[in-house]
């Protein structure tokens, strides 16, 4: 069932969910927040944007243009109407397409900053897969397989851009070697918790095309106090800018 929503702690921006498919999660939320946006920061890529979150809350950071891409067309369709809802369509586009076929059509070097929130987990004999659709493609690497995305972001992004993903913290290894085997050098960390005295479960990662070697992890990120309530630090993403 097809429903408009405030986007998750904004008020001022509106975004169209359905019920029936896989909602954004807080992950969307963490990378538009913690990816950096500079004034020189003139074209953003947001890879598998679902109903586009991301793009609505980098919209609320920067005036650059973002594109939003989504290989799902009714899933994109329906992030074109939140982005024409929130009165946004001259600086969010939003395209229905595979990603890896978007950038066989595009100049090399187009964007200063690629973010993605991509599909985490492997496809194997054991996987669970969910009889919709729209869920297993946004759980699972059926259409998106993670070195499928890095070897996007090498073609697409600008020297010494800026790529930032989110991704299950089990992953991290994997991430790093990819990071350095398509020359993207891992700049910025931070590993996110459920709560306190839990193991990290999320990890955010941002690297540099061609960037120079050097990497800071910077204060680890909880999510919920020990009353299960959202904690101040998370709180603090949430302030409408």
């Amino acid at each position: 069932m097809q429903q408009l929503n405030d986007l998750l702690g904004y008020s001022n921006r509106k975004i169209y969910q359905n019920s029936d498919w896989f909602a954004f999660s807080l992950d969307s939320v963490l990378l538009a927040n913690f990816v950096t946006l500079r004034p020189s920061t003139k074209k953003i890529l947001d890879i598998g944007t679902g109903t586009a979150p991301i793009p609505l809350i980098l919209s609320l950071r920067t005036k650059a243009k973002i594109v939003g891409i989504e290989i799902q067309k009714d899933v994109a369709s329906l992030a074109w109407q939140s982005v024409l809802e929130n009165k946004l369509e001259e600086q969010i586009n939003i395209i229905g397409e595979d990603v890896k076929e978007y950038a066989k059509t595009m100049e090399a070097d187009s964007f200063d900053v690629i973010v993605c929130n991509p599909p985490y987990f492997k496809i194997t004999s054991k996987n669970f897969h969910n009889q919709d659709i729209h869920k297993t493609l946004a759980r699972h690497e059926v259409s998106l397989q993670l070195e499928s995305i890095f070897g996007v972001v090498r073609k697409l992004l600008k020297n010494n851009g800026t790529f930032a993903l989110v991704h299950r913290t089990e992953r991290m290894m994997e991430i790093l070697k990819l990071c350095r085997d398509y020359g993207l050098e891992p700049k910025k960390i931070q590993f996110v918790y459920p709560k306190v005295g839990t193991n990290s479960n999320i990890i955010l990662i941002e690297a540099a095309k061609h960037g120079k070697p050097g990497i800071k992890v910077v204060e680890p990120l909880v999510i919920h106090d020990q009353n299960n309530n959202y904690s101040e630090q998370y709180q603090q993403f949430l302030k409408e800018e």
